[in-house]
Protein backbone atom coordinates (compact mmCIF):
# COMPACT_ATOMS: atom_id res chain seq x y z
CA UNK A 1 0.00 0.00 0.00
CA UNK A 2 2.81 2.50 1.10
CA UNK A 3 4.54 1.72 -2.27
CA UNK A 4 1.82 2.55 -4.40
CA UNK A 5 1.21 5.48 -2.41
CA UNK A 6 4.47 6.89 -3.27
CA UNK A 7 4.55 5.49 -7.12
CA UNK A 8 1.29 7.75 -7.21
CA UNK A 9 3.61 10.51 -5.53
CA UNK A 10 5.86 10.31 -7.75
CA UNK A 11 3.71 10.45 -11.29
CA UNK A 12 2.02 13.20 -10.33
CA UNK A 13 5.44 14.88 -8.96
CA UNK A 14 6.97 14.03 -12.85
CA UNK A 15 3.80 14.99 -14.68
CA UNK A 16 4.18 18.65 -12.32
CA UNK A 17 8.04 18.60 -12.90
CA UNK A 18 7.36 17.90 -17.15
CA UNK A 19 4.77 20.98 -17.27
CA UNK A 20 7.14 22.97 -15.15
CA UNK A 21 10.56 22.56 -17.68
CA UNK A 22 8.41 22.76 -20.51
CA UNK A 23 8.03 26.78 -19.36
CA UNK A 24 10.79 28.93 -20.64
CA UNK A 25 12.30 30.35 -18.66
CA UNK A 26 11.05 33.32 -16.23
CA UNK A 27 12.84 36.16 -18.08
CA UNK A 28 11.76 34.71 -21.76
CA UNK A 29 8.04 34.27 -20.38
CA UNK A 30 8.08 38.03 -19.78
CA UNK A 31 9.26 38.98 -23.04
CA UNK A 32 7.03 37.01 -24.22
CA UNK A 33 4.23 38.53 -21.89
CA UNK A 34 5.31 42.09 -23.43
CA UNK A 35 4.81 41.17 -26.63
CA UNK A 36 1.48 39.14 -25.99
CA UNK A 37 0.04 42.93 -24.52
CA UNK A 38 1.31 44.60 -27.76
CA UNK A 39 -0.22 42.33 -29.56
CA UNK A 40 -3.82 42.36 -27.43
CA UNK A 41 -3.33 45.92 -27.43
CA UNK A 42 -4.12 46.20 -31.53
CA UNK A 43 -6.86 43.65 -31.75
CA UNK A 44 -8.55 45.00 -28.34
CA UNK A 45 -8.50 48.42 -30.22
CA UNK A 46 -9.53 47.10 -33.16
CA UNK A 47 -12.67 45.71 -31.48
CA UNK A 48 -13.52 48.98 -29.64
CA UNK A 49 -13.20 47.56 -26.06
CA UNK A 50 -14.43 49.83 -23.52
CA UNK A 51 -15.78 50.17 -19.67
CA UNK A 52 -16.83 52.81 -18.03
CA UNK A 53 -14.43 53.82 -14.76
CA UNK A 54 -16.04 53.46 -11.22
CA UNK A 55 -14.00 55.60 -9.84
CA UNK A 56 -14.43 58.58 -12.27
CA UNK A 57 -17.24 57.52 -14.84
CA UNK A 58 -14.94 58.10 -17.89
CA UNK A 59 -15.10 56.07 -20.68
CA UNK A 60 -11.56 53.45 -20.55
CA UNK A 61 -10.25 52.44 -24.09
CA UNK A 62 -7.34 50.13 -24.97
CA UNK A 63 -4.48 52.08 -26.03
CA UNK A 64 -2.38 50.45 -29.01
CA UNK A 65 1.34 49.81 -28.89
CA UNK A 66 1.02 47.89 -32.38
CA UNK A 67 1.31 51.33 -33.93
CA UNK A 68 4.18 53.94 -34.94
CA UNK A 69 3.05 56.35 -31.81
CA UNK A 70 3.47 53.26 -29.85
CA UNK A 71 6.03 52.38 -31.00
CA UNK A 72 7.76 55.45 -30.23
CA UNK A 73 6.49 54.81 -26.45
CA UNK A 74 8.44 51.52 -26.05
CA UNK A 75 12.01 52.75 -27.70
CA UNK A 76 12.19 56.04 -25.97
CA UNK A 77 10.85 54.49 -22.56
CA UNK A 78 12.65 50.99 -22.46
CA UNK A 79 15.45 52.22 -19.96
CA UNK A 80 13.29 54.30 -17.79
CA UNK A 81 10.87 51.60 -17.49
CA UNK A 82 13.96 49.56 -16.10
CA UNK A 83 15.27 52.03 -13.84
CA UNK A 84 12.29 53.13 -12.57
CA UNK A 85 10.66 49.92 -11.80
CA UNK A 86 10.28 50.50 -8.07
CA UNK A 87 11.13 46.72 -7.16
CA UNK A 88 14.60 46.72 -8.64
CA UNK A 89 16.66 49.42 -6.33
CA UNK A 90 14.71 48.41 -2.91
CA UNK A 91 16.16 45.00 -3.19
CA UNK A 92 19.33 46.26 -4.58
CA UNK A 93 20.00 48.59 -1.10
CA UNK A 94 18.33 46.01 1.10
CA UNK A 95 21.25 42.89 -0.07
CA UNK A 96 24.03 45.35 -0.02
CA UNK A 97 23.19 45.62 3.41
CA UNK A 98 22.51 41.84 4.22
CA UNK A 99 25.59 40.99 2.31
CA UNK A 100 27.95 43.18 4.86
CA UNK A 101 26.05 40.96 7.31
CA UNK A 102 26.62 37.55 5.24
CA UNK A 103 30.03 38.08 4.36
CA UNK A 104 31.42 38.85 7.63
CA UNK A 105 29.79 35.43 9.15
CA UNK A 106 27.73 37.36 11.62
CA UNK A 107 24.46 35.56 10.02
CA UNK A 108 25.82 32.03 10.21
CA UNK A 109 27.42 32.55 13.86
CA UNK A 110 24.24 33.95 15.17
CA UNK A 111 22.32 30.38 13.53
CA UNK A 112 24.81 28.65 14.99
CA UNK A 113 24.25 29.78 18.34
CA UNK A 114 20.79 29.86 18.71
CA UNK A 115 20.85 26.17 17.65
CA UNK A 116 23.48 25.24 19.99
CA UNK A 117 22.42 26.85 22.84
CA UNK A 118 18.74 25.46 22.50
CA UNK A 119 17.75 22.51 25.46
CA UNK A 120 17.18 19.13 23.91
CA UNK A 121 13.53 19.56 24.61
CA UNK A 122 13.25 23.08 22.87
CA UNK A 123 15.33 21.60 19.33
CA UNK A 124 13.02 21.21 16.68
CA UNK A 125 10.51 24.39 18.04
CA UNK A 126 14.18 26.56 17.59
CA UNK A 127 15.15 24.68 14.37
CA UNK A 128 11.62 25.30 12.91
CA UNK A 129 11.77 29.39 14.19
CA UNK A 130 15.35 29.44 13.01
CA UNK A 131 13.97 28.60 9.56
CA UNK A 132 11.41 31.38 9.62
CA UNK A 133 13.48 33.85 10.56
CA UNK A 134 16.69 33.00 8.16
CA UNK A 135 14.40 34.26 5.50
CA UNK A 136 15.54 38.09 6.41
CA UNK A 137 19.17 36.95 4.69
CA UNK A 138 17.45 35.46 1.86
CA UNK A 139 19.41 31.66 0.88
CA UNK A 140 21.16 31.67 4.42
CA UNK A 141 18.49 29.36 5.58
CA UNK A 142 18.35 26.83 2.44
CA UNK A 143 22.16 26.23 2.79
CA UNK A 144 23.69 26.91 6.00
CA UNK A 145 20.38 26.20 8.49
CA UNK A 146 18.67 22.93 6.52
CA UNK A 147 21.98 20.61 6.60
CA UNK A 148 22.98 22.01 9.78
CA UNK A 149 19.98 21.17 11.12
CA UNK A 150 19.87 17.43 9.99
CA UNK A 151 23.75 17.21 11.55
CA UNK A 152 22.36 18.63 15.05
CA UNK A 153 19.56 15.75 14.73
CA UNK A 154 22.15 13.38 13.53
CA UNK A 155 24.32 14.18 16.34
CA UNK A 156 21.42 13.70 19.10
CA UNK A 157 20.41 10.32 18.20
CA UNK A 158 17.65 11.59 16.55
CA UNK A 159 16.94 10.94 12.33
CA UNK A 160 18.74 13.53 10.53
CA UNK A 161 15.69 13.68 8.20
CA UNK A 162 13.58 14.72 10.53
CA UNK A 163 16.00 17.97 11.48
CA UNK A 164 15.90 18.76 7.56
CA UNK A 165 12.52 18.19 7.79
CA UNK A 166 11.98 20.92 10.06
CA UNK A 167 14.07 23.27 9.10
CA UNK A 168 13.16 23.19 5.24
CA UNK A 169 9.72 23.43 6.72
CA UNK A 170 10.21 26.82 8.48
CA UNK A 171 12.81 28.35 5.83
CA UNK A 172 10.42 27.85 3.02
CA UNK A 173 7.00 26.85 4.11
CA UNK A 174 7.30 29.76 6.19
CA UNK A 175 8.44 32.10 3.41
CA UNK A 176 5.85 34.94 4.38
CA UNK A 177 6.47 34.90 7.90
CA UNK A 178 9.11 36.71 10.31
CA UNK A 179 9.42 39.04 12.71
CA UNK A 180 11.73 41.33 10.60
CA UNK A 181 11.98 42.69 7.37
CA UNK A 182 13.50 40.58 4.58
CA UNK A 183 14.40 41.31 1.08
CA UNK A 184 10.57 40.04 0.01
CA UNK A 185 9.23 42.50 1.23
CA UNK A 186 10.12 45.72 -0.54
CA UNK A 187 10.13 43.33 -3.28
CA UNK A 188 6.83 42.40 -3.55
CA UNK A 189 5.52 45.38 -2.06
CA UNK A 190 7.01 47.48 -5.09
CA UNK A 191 5.16 45.51 -7.49
CA UNK A 192 1.51 45.80 -5.36
CA UNK A 193 2.41 49.67 -5.88
CA UNK A 194 3.12 49.67 -9.18
CA UNK A 195 -0.23 47.53 -9.78
CA UNK A 196 -2.78 49.58 -7.07
CA UNK A 197 -0.88 52.75 -9.42
CA UNK A 198 -3.33 51.21 -12.79
CA UNK A 199 -6.17 52.36 -10.81
CA UNK A 200 -4.94 55.35 -8.11
CA UNK A 201 -1.58 56.76 -9.38
CA UNK A 202 -0.47 58.19 -6.04
CA UNK A 203 -1.14 54.91 -3.89
CA UNK A 204 1.88 53.89 -2.15
CA UNK A 205 2.44 50.69 -0.58
CA UNK A 206 5.10 50.51 2.34
CA UNK A 207 7.27 47.47 2.61
CA UNK A 208 6.04 47.37 6.27
CA UNK A 209 2.34 46.56 4.88
CA UNK A 210 2.28 43.03 6.06
CA UNK A 211 4.55 43.40 8.98
CA UNK A 212 1.95 42.42 11.92
CA UNK A 213 0.29 40.06 9.93
CA UNK A 214 3.88 38.13 9.56
CA UNK A 215 5.09 38.89 12.70
CA UNK A 216 2.36 37.18 14.74
CA UNK A 217 2.45 34.57 11.90
CA UNK A 218 5.77 33.50 12.87
CA UNK A 219 4.46 31.72 16.03
CA UNK A 220 1.87 29.71 13.84
CA UNK A 221 4.11 28.01 11.78
CA UNK A 222 6.74 27.60 14.40
CA UNK A 223 4.00 25.96 16.77
CA UNK A 224 2.53 24.23 13.56
CA UNK A 225 6.52 22.75 12.45
CA UNK A 226 7.13 21.80 15.85
CA UNK A 227 3.97 19.61 16.15
CA UNK A 228 4.39 18.19 12.56
CA UNK A 229 7.87 16.86 13.21
CA UNK A 230 7.46 15.54 16.64
CA UNK A 231 4.53 13.84 16.11
CA UNK A 232 3.70 13.03 12.12
CA UNK A 233 7.47 13.16 10.50
CA UNK A 234 10.17 12.18 12.69
CA UNK A 235 7.56 9.20 13.81
CA UNK A 236 7.14 8.71 10.16
CA UNK A 237 10.70 8.04 9.67
CA UNK A 238 11.40 5.96 12.55
CA UNK A 239 15.02 5.36 13.70
CA UNK A 240 18.09 6.43 11.61
CA UNK A 241 19.69 3.12 10.17
CA UNK A 242 21.54 4.30 7.62
CA UNK A 243 25.73 4.60 6.95
CA UNK A 244 25.96 8.28 7.21
CA UNK A 245 27.91 8.76 10.07
CA UNK A 246 27.32 11.60 13.33
CA UNK A 247 29.24 14.81 12.50
CA UNK A 248 30.38 17.03 15.69
CA UNK A 249 29.21 20.35 15.56
CA UNK A 250 31.74 23.38 16.19
CA UNK A 251 30.90 25.32 19.04
CA UNK A 252 31.84 28.62 18.77
CA UNK A 253 35.26 29.96 18.96
CA UNK A 254 36.53 33.06 20.84
CA UNK A 255 36.50 35.89 17.84
CA UNK A 256 33.02 34.90 16.94
CA UNK A 257 31.63 34.89 20.37
CA UNK A 258 33.23 38.45 20.81
CA UNK A 259 31.96 39.21 17.24
CA UNK A 260 28.40 38.39 18.48
CA UNK A 261 29.06 40.40 21.86
CA UNK A 262 29.93 43.62 19.18
CA UNK A 263 27.20 42.78 17.12
CA UNK A 264 24.74 42.72 20.08
CA UNK A 265 26.20 46.43 21.22
CA UNK A 266 25.82 48.01 17.84
CA UNK A 267 22.20 46.20 17.48
CA UNK A 268 21.27 48.39 20.96
CA UNK A 269 22.83 51.36 19.35
CA UNK A 270 20.96 51.61 16.01
CA UNK A 271 17.69 50.60 18.16
CA UNK A 272 18.51 53.49 20.19
CA UNK A 273 18.75 55.35 17.26
CA UNK A 274 15.48 54.82 15.97
CA UNK A 275 13.75 54.82 18.99
CA UNK A 276 14.62 58.27 19.59
CA UNK A 277 13.94 59.18 16.29
CA UNK A 278 10.18 57.94 17.26
CA UNK A 279 9.14 57.96 20.73
CA UNK A 280 9.99 61.87 21.04
CA UNK A 281 6.55 63.86 19.22
CA UNK A 282 9.14 65.86 17.19
CA UNK A 283 11.48 63.29 16.31
CA UNK A 284 13.91 63.58 14.01
CA UNK A 285 12.28 59.99 11.98
CA UNK A 286 8.43 61.39 12.28
CA UNK A 287 6.43 63.68 9.30
CA UNK A 288 8.36 66.88 10.39
CA UNK A 289 5.07 68.70 9.65
CA UNK A 290 2.48 66.60 11.19
CA UNK A 291 4.74 64.74 13.79
CA UNK A 292 2.73 61.50 12.12
CA UNK A 293 4.84 57.94 11.71
CA UNK A 294 2.92 56.09 9.21
CA UNK A 295 3.59 58.60 6.68
CA UNK A 296 6.89 59.71 8.03
CA UNK A 297 10.58 59.28 6.65
CA UNK A 298 11.07 56.25 9.06
CA UNK A 299 8.72 54.61 7.06
CA UNK A 300 9.40 55.42 3.54
CA UNK A 301 13.16 55.22 4.21
CA UNK A 302 12.52 51.86 5.72
CA UNK A 303 14.50 50.10 3.02
CA UNK A 304 17.10 52.45 3.75
CA UNK A 305 17.39 51.95 7.27
CA UNK A 306 17.59 48.06 7.10
CA UNK A 307 20.92 48.76 5.00
CA UNK A 308 22.17 50.98 7.90
CA UNK A 309 21.34 48.77 10.34
CA UNK A 310 22.63 45.69 8.50
CA UNK A 311 25.61 47.03 7.77
CA UNK A 312 26.38 48.14 11.19
CA UNK A 313 25.61 44.63 13.28
CA UNK A 314 27.61 43.29 10.44
CA UNK A 315 30.58 45.78 11.03
CA UNK A 316 30.68 45.25 14.29
CA UNK A 317 30.61 41.57 14.49
CA UNK A 318 33.48 41.60 11.53
CA UNK A 319 35.39 43.84 13.86
CA UNK A 320 35.02 41.21 16.89
CA UNK A 321 35.23 38.41 15.15
CA UNK A 322 38.47 39.52 13.37
CA UNK A 323 36.75 38.55 9.53
CA UNK A 324 36.82 42.40 8.83
CA UNK A 325 40.89 43.20 8.40
CA UNK A 326 40.09 46.18 5.93
CA UNK A 327 37.51 47.65 3.71
CA UNK A 328 38.04 45.22 0.82
CA UNK A 329 36.26 42.46 3.03
CA UNK A 330 33.08 44.91 3.32
CA UNK A 331 32.91 45.24 -0.41
CA UNK A 332 33.71 41.40 -0.67
CA UNK A 333 30.52 41.00 1.10
CA UNK A 334 28.65 43.32 -0.70
CA UNK A 335 29.51 42.37 -4.27
CA UNK A 336 28.90 38.13 -3.20
CA UNK A 337 25.37 39.14 -2.55
CA UNK A 338 25.18 40.78 -5.97
CA UNK A 339 26.76 37.89 -7.84
CA UNK A 340 23.34 36.07 -7.12
CA UNK A 341 21.36 38.94 -8.54
CA UNK A 342 22.78 38.55 -12.40
CA UNK A 343 19.69 36.40 -13.13
CA UNK A 344 17.16 38.70 -10.97
CA UNK A 345 18.14 41.77 -12.84
CA UNK A 346 17.71 40.20 -16.42
CA UNK A 347 14.54 38.79 -15.01
CA UNK A 348 13.55 42.88 -13.79
CA UNK A 349 14.06 43.97 -17.09
CA UNK A 350 12.08 41.97 -18.94
CA UNK A 351 9.19 42.19 -15.73
CA UNK A 352 9.56 46.12 -15.80
CA UNK A 353 8.95 46.19 -19.80
CA UNK A 354 5.60 43.87 -19.48
CA UNK A 355 4.23 45.84 -16.11
CA UNK A 356 4.48 49.17 -18.17
CA UNK A 357 3.37 47.83 -21.73
CA UNK A 358 0.54 46.50 -19.49
CA UNK A 359 -0.38 49.91 -17.91
CA UNK A 360 -0.14 51.68 -21.05
CA UNK A 361 -2.67 49.91 -22.58
CA UNK A 362 -5.12 50.03 -19.86
CA UNK A 363 -5.99 46.47 -20.33
CA UNK A 364 -5.36 46.13 -16.94
CA UNK A 365 -8.04 48.59 -15.77
CA UNK A 366 -10.47 46.76 -18.12
CA UNK A 367 -9.79 43.12 -16.87
CA UNK A 368 -10.63 44.89 -13.24
CA UNK A 369 -13.62 46.70 -14.05
CA UNK A 370 -15.02 43.29 -15.70
CA UNK A 371 -13.74 40.67 -13.26
CA UNK A 372 -14.90 43.20 -10.33
CA UNK A 373 -18.40 42.95 -12.08
CA UNK A 374 -18.17 39.28 -11.86
CA UNK A 375 -17.24 39.11 -8.73
CA UNK A 376 -20.26 41.65 -7.38
CA UNK A 377 -22.74 39.60 -8.86
CA UNK A 378 -21.53 36.25 -7.38
CA UNK A 379 -21.98 38.13 -4.32
CA UNK A 380 -19.22 36.11 -2.39
CA UNK A 381 -17.31 38.11 0.25
CA UNK A 382 -13.88 39.27 1.33
CA UNK A 383 -12.80 35.54 3.18
CA UNK A 384 -14.42 33.36 0.24
CA UNK A 385 -12.55 35.24 -2.40
CA UNK A 386 -9.62 35.75 -0.74
CA UNK A 387 -9.79 32.35 0.69
CA UNK A 388 -10.43 31.09 -3.67
CA UNK A 389 -7.43 33.63 -4.26
CA UNK A 390 -4.85 31.84 -1.40
CA UNK A 391 -6.04 28.28 -3.24
CA UNK A 392 -4.65 29.67 -6.95
CA UNK A 393 -1.75 31.04 -5.62
CA UNK A 394 -0.37 27.91 -4.25
CA UNK A 395 -1.41 26.27 -7.26
CA UNK A 396 0.56 28.40 -9.45
CA UNK A 397 3.33 28.19 -7.43
CA UNK A 398 3.82 24.52 -8.03
CA UNK A 399 4.13 25.05 -11.96
CA UNK A 400 6.16 28.81 -11.40
CA UNK A 401 8.46 28.82 -8.18
CA UNK A 402 9.41 32.77 -8.30
CA UNK A 403 7.70 34.88 -5.63
CA UNK A 404 8.49 37.79 -7.59
CA UNK A 405 7.72 36.60 -10.93
CA UNK A 406 4.60 35.42 -10.06
CA UNK A 407 3.44 38.23 -8.27
CA UNK A 408 5.01 40.24 -11.17
CA UNK A 409 2.24 38.49 -13.72
CA UNK A 410 -0.45 38.03 -11.08
CA UNK A 411 -0.34 41.75 -9.28
CA UNK A 412 -1.60 44.02 -12.32
CA UNK A 413 -4.91 41.87 -12.66
CA UNK A 414 -5.81 41.02 -8.73
CA UNK A 415 -5.01 43.70 -6.96
CA UNK A 416 -6.68 46.36 -9.01
CA UNK A 417 -9.75 43.99 -9.41
CA UNK A 418 -9.69 43.63 -5.62
CA UNK A 419 -9.55 47.42 -5.38
CA UNK A 420 -12.83 47.83 -7.03
CA UNK A 421 -14.38 45.74 -4.72
CA UNK A 422 -12.71 48.02 -1.51
CA UNK A 423 -10.04 45.57 -0.70
CA UNK A 424 -7.01 47.19 -0.22
CA UNK A 425 -3.61 46.06 -2.36
CA UNK A 426 -2.21 44.95 1.09
CA UNK A 427 -4.81 42.54 2.09
CA UNK A 428 -4.50 41.23 -1.45
CA UNK A 429 -0.64 40.82 -1.14
CA UNK A 430 -0.79 38.84 2.10
CA UNK A 431 -3.65 36.39 0.77
CA UNK A 432 -1.15 36.11 -2.21
CA UNK A 433 2.40 35.51 0.38
CA UNK A 434 0.11 32.33 2.55
CA UNK A 435 -0.25 30.62 -0.86
CA UNK A 436 3.05 31.34 -2.05
CA UNK A 437 4.68 30.09 0.84
CA UNK A 438 2.59 26.99 1.69
CA UNK A 439 3.56 24.79 -1.70
CA UNK A 440 7.27 25.67 -1.44
CA UNK A 441 8.43 23.01 0.27
CA UNK A 442 6.47 20.83 -2.52
CA UNK A 443 7.14 22.35 -5.34
CA UNK A 444 9.81 21.17 -7.67
CA UNK A 445 10.16 24.64 -9.52
CA UNK A 446 11.13 26.39 -6.34
CA UNK A 447 14.90 27.35 -6.75
CA UNK A 448 16.60 25.27 -3.61
CA UNK A 449 14.02 21.80 -4.44
CA UNK A 450 17.40 20.45 -5.85
CA UNK A 451 19.81 21.79 -3.30
CA UNK A 452 17.26 19.36 -0.60
CA UNK A 453 17.23 16.61 -2.77
CA UNK A 454 21.16 16.49 -2.60
CA UNK A 455 21.14 16.86 0.92
CA UNK A 456 18.50 14.04 1.79
CA UNK A 457 20.39 11.90 -0.23
CA UNK A 458 23.47 12.17 1.68
CA UNK A 459 21.44 10.52 4.36
CA UNK A 460 19.02 8.74 2.33
CA UNK A 461 21.05 8.05 -1.35
CA UNK A 462 18.31 6.62 -2.92
CA UNK A 463 15.91 9.27 -2.16
CA UNK A 464 14.44 11.38 -4.86
CA UNK A 465 11.82 13.92 -5.60
CA UNK A 466 9.67 11.67 -4.73
CA UNK A 467 10.89 11.26 -0.94
CA UNK A 468 11.29 15.21 -0.74
CA UNK A 469 7.32 15.41 -1.21
CA UNK A 470 6.33 12.70 1.02
CA UNK A 471 8.30 13.90 4.27
CA UNK A 472 7.06 17.76 3.12
CA UNK A 473 3.68 16.99 1.95
CA UNK A 474 2.20 16.90 5.65
CA UNK A 475 3.84 20.51 6.63
CA UNK A 476 2.34 21.66 2.97
CA UNK A 477 -1.06 21.32 3.73
CA UNK A 478 -0.83 21.85 7.69
CA UNK A 479 0.39 25.01 7.04
CA UNK A 480 -1.88 25.97 4.05
CA UNK A 481 -5.12 24.94 6.34
CA UNK A 482 -3.72 26.35 9.35
CA UNK A 483 -2.96 29.82 7.90
CA UNK A 484 -6.38 30.04 6.21
CA UNK A 485 -7.87 29.59 9.43
CA UNK A 486 -5.65 32.19 11.11
CA UNK A 487 -6.56 34.49 8.05
CA UNK A 488 -10.02 34.48 8.68
CA UNK A 489 -9.86 35.15 12.11
CA UNK A 490 -7.57 38.19 11.45
CA UNK A 491 -10.37 39.19 8.95
CA UNK A 492 -13.22 39.00 10.96
CA UNK A 493 -11.48 40.79 13.92
CA UNK A 494 -10.28 43.68 11.38
CA UNK A 495 -7.42 43.94 12.27
CA UNK A 496 -4.44 45.86 10.37
CA UNK A 497 -2.03 43.93 8.45
CA UNK A 498 0.62 46.45 9.12
CA UNK A 499 1.33 50.24 9.80
CA UNK A 500 -1.42 52.10 7.71
CA UNK A 501 -2.29 48.83 6.09
CA UNK A 502 -5.95 48.52 6.79
CA UNK A 503 -7.73 45.40 5.02
CA UNK A 504 -10.47 47.46 2.99
CA UNK A 505 -9.71 50.97 1.31
CA UNK A 506 -11.05 54.00 2.59
CA UNK A 507 -14.67 55.37 0.68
Amino acid sequence: MEKQQRSGIDRFLSVVERIGNALPHPASLFALFALLVVLLSWVFSMIGVTVTHPGTGEQVSVVNLFSVSGFHRIITHLVTNFTGFAPLGTVLVALLGIGVAEGLGLIGSALRLVVLKAPPRMLTLVIVFCGVISNTASEVGYVLLVPLSAIIFHAAGRHPLAGLAAAFAGVSGGYSANLFLGTIDPLLSGLSQEAARILQPEYSVNPMCNYYFMFASTFLITFLGTWLTENVVEPRLGKYSGDARADEIKPLNKEERRGLKYAFYASLLFVALIAGGLIPSNGYLRNPETGDILKSPFMSGIVSLLFFGAALVGVAYGIGARTLKSDADLMKGMGKSMETLGSYIVLVFFAAQFVAFFNWTNIGVILAVQGAEMLKASGLGPIPLMVAFIFVSATINLIMGSASAKWAIMAPVFIPMFMLLGYTPEFTQAAYRIGDSTTNIISPMMSYFALIVAFIQRYQPNAGIGTVIATMLPYSVTFLIGWIIFFVVWILIGLPLGPGAELYLAK
